[in-house]
């Protein structure tokens, strides 16, 4: 309530909250987290200060702790609420600092943004893409199969943006919701959308949460190339599998088809269901959600023949070729919903929807 004190949850191990508190910010300060827990904590008071229209105080210099009044007109109690003091500069006393060792900062497994999403690492290196010549019951564009270097971590969302997620957007933009009624399903992927609308929201959501992301990245539809490793590319502890690296997987959770592990005609939904209800069981070998089944996801490349290329125009956002969804939905069978199967069958958008990455930009 208004006039009372801002409180910040902070989480002091590695743990998944609980579904209903997963839309409130909260900081991470476990072990080989606390840096970016304290700048996480230090946005969220930032924006609330912003929101009242008052001051917010940076914190002091080593060996001295700010006096809050010195230089806020604030009230005292105000100023003390506003500003943030990290417990190691309480009561120190000045200190002559020595040189350090740089330190090896391991990339986080996890991002959680201040809306809840969360995005997880895929990391860098090769993996194979498309489908082998062998397999008898795949389509030709999935052929060859190839070797596709990224060449940097990026952090893939755990579930499609949900209705919930998107009514944010259009809230701010003031146009009606995509799902009629949506309100009884919010925790449902967002369907009926268009790539360009899947654009404008990762542009929105980018500009409102760049502040959270590590240096470098964005937030964006994820590549063909992007969005088919995180689903499917099992790494191999040895690095002696296919590839000499690993193995690319037919479904996000292995090579046989399990009705009971997605969200596609054979199990009868017709419909929707509830993102993350068919995890872990059905999760990729990064652990995102839903990458087979439910809806069909955009992503940001052309529809181009393979090998994949990055830098051969089917990343180009101007173009207005088609685009290619992945994933398979709900009214598809298992043939639609292999990890590497590319839908351009823009007929109706009933059943499409997307997920976000945070990686770099595109040039």
């Amino acid at each position: 309530p208004e006039g009372t004190l801002y409180i910040m949850p902070v989480r002091l191990e590695e743990c998944d909250p609980p579904r209903r508190l997963r839309p409130w910010q909260y900081a991470d300060y476990f072990e080989g987290q606390r840096e970016r827990g304290l700048q996480r904590l230090l946005v969220s008071l930032r924006r609330r200060a912003d929101s009242l229209d008052l001051k917010f105080e940076t914190p002091a210099p080593v060996g001295r702790v700010s006096n809050p009044t010195e230089s806020s007109p604030l009230k005292q109690s105000q100023a003390k609420s506003l500003t943030y003091e990290s417990p190691a500069l309480i009561e120190q006393k000045p200190t002559i600092e020595t040189p350090k060792p740089a330190q090896v900062v391991t990339p986080p497994n996890k991002l959680t943004l201040s809306n809840g999403m969360e995005l997880l690492r895929v990391p860098s290196g090769k993996f194979l893409m498309g489908s082998t010549k062998e397999n008898s019951s795949v389509y030709d564009d999935e052929r060859p199969q190839h070797i596709v270097d990224i060449p940097y971590d990026y952090w893939m969302a755990r579930f499609p943006v949900t209705n919930e997620l998107y009514s944010a957007y259009i809230k701010s933009k003031s146009i009606k919701h995509p799902v009629d009624g949506w309100e009884k399903q919010k925790d449902h992927p967002v369907t009926y959308v268009k790539w360009t609308d899947a654009m404008a929201y990762c542009q929105w959501l980018n500009n409102l949460l760049k502040a959270e992301l590590p240096a470098g990245l964005v937030l964006r539809l994820p590549t063909e190339a992007e969005w088919e490793k995180a689903a499917r590319w099992l790494p191999s502890p040895t690095g002696r599998g296919a590839g000499g690296e690993g193995e690319s997987l037919e479904f996000p959770w292995g090579n046989a088809f399990d009705k009971n592990k997605c969200n596609t005609s054979e199990g009868g939904k017709s419909g929707t269901t509830s993102v993350g209800i068919y995890s872990p069981q059905g999760d990729s070998p990064y652990g995102c959600a839903d990458m087979s089944g439910n809806v069909w996801e955009w992503t940001h490349s052309l529809k181009k023949e393979y090998p994949y290329k990055v830098n051969d125009g089917r990343e180009d956002e101007k173009a207005s070729d088609a685009r290619v969804l992945r994933g398979g939905s709900f009214d598809v069978n298992v043939k639609y919903a292999r990890c590497a199967y590319r839908n351009v069958l823009h007929i109706d958008l009933f059943n499409f929807g997307f997920r976000v990455v945070a990686s770099p930009v595109l040039s």
